[in-house]
């Protein structure tokens, strides 16, 4: 799983005002995107409202992100469902688009299977498609331990990496320590979305990060992964001080409005999210425009 590494940014899927999706702005992003200097891209995530997609969308997004890269950067396609039964059609509507892996959440709903049923879950969408698969763990009464995580990665072969997404900067040390005694010295791909530690989880030794924060500010995520890569630790915690800056202003329960708001103010389309997600509010756009400004002026 070397290739699934470095930043890999979240798209959002850029909607017009009656939700219909931007096609050709989707296109414009991830050519910018691929021309940053980011290591990947993941469509149809949580950033990229992925929870409120068709399968059809989902292919479409997905087949127009691989034709755009051309190659340059692996493509990486979300599945946000609540049973096998309809993540196997939804990785079916991508199989044959050459995506380099899924990511795929835990059951979204209200009901938590246990630790055998998403073992089982994980396994057959990895051993059906033949496609990798990374864990979304992400999803707050469905989370997965990492104890659970690494018995997963341990038994099915198909499970290649855990895109770790919680506050607690411990889960994700706790996971790249398990990791190191996986039967047979398996390698996967731990991949950090604690957007706003990001430059102590690559410290720690996250093989690179999926999460919001990179797609409204590429540019100085890659150079934060980079500086950390060089042992630039000076240049690292600089960066993270502007990073954080922009993290407190977009977070909140519309991150991908936020993120949408923060692409726009730096001149890119992200169009509006999809409803009953709300906009960024006057405030949120004001808060963000500082960030972006200070950062402008540091």
């Amino acid at each position: 799983m070397n290739t699934i590494r470095g930043i890999i940014p979240p798209l959002v899927t850029p909607f017009d005002a009656e939700g219909r999706i931007d096609e050709a702005a989707h296109r414009r992003e991830v050519r910018f995107m691929a021309g940053c200097g980011v290591h990947g891209i993941a469509v149809g995530g949580s950033t990229g409202e992925g929870h409120t997609l068709s399968s059809e969308e989902v292919r479409l997004l997905t087949g127009a992100a691989v034709e755009e890269a051309a190659g340059r950067v692996p493509v990486i396609a979300g599945i946000i469902t609540n049973s096998t039964r309809q993540a196997l059609e939804r990785a079916g509507a991508v199989a044959d688009l050459q995506v380099a892996a899924l990511q795929v959440t835990p059951p979204h709903y209200l009901f938590r299977p246990d630790d055998d049923s998403l073992l089982r879950h994980f396994a057959a969408i990895a051993e059906v498609t033949g496609i990798p698969v990374i864990i979304y763990n992400v999803v707050p009464w469905c989370y997965l331990s990492p104890q659970a995580l690494c018995r997963i990665l341990a038994e099915a072969e198909g499970v290649v990496g855990v895109k770790q997404s919680a506050t607690d900067l411990k889960l994700v040390a706790d996971l790249m320590l398990m990791v190191r005694d996986l039967p047979g010295g398996k390698q996967v791909s731990i991949l950090s979305a604690v957007d706003a530690l990001l430059y102590p989880s690559f410290c720690l030794g996250a093989h690179g990060s999926v999460a919001a924060l990179l797609t409204a500010a590429p540019e100085l995520c890659v150079r934060l992964w980079e500086a950390v890569q060089s042992g630039d630790h000076r240049t690292a915690e600089a960066l993270h001080r502007q990073l954080l800056r922009i993290w407190n202003a977009i977070d909140g329960p519309n991150l991908p409005a936020n993120v949408k708001t923060a692409m726009r103010l730096q001149g890119r389309e992200g169009g509006f999210p999809r409803a009953p997600m709300p906009p960024s509010s006057a405030a949120q756009a004001r808060a963000i425009g500082d960030a972006l400004a200070q950062n402008r002026q540091a």
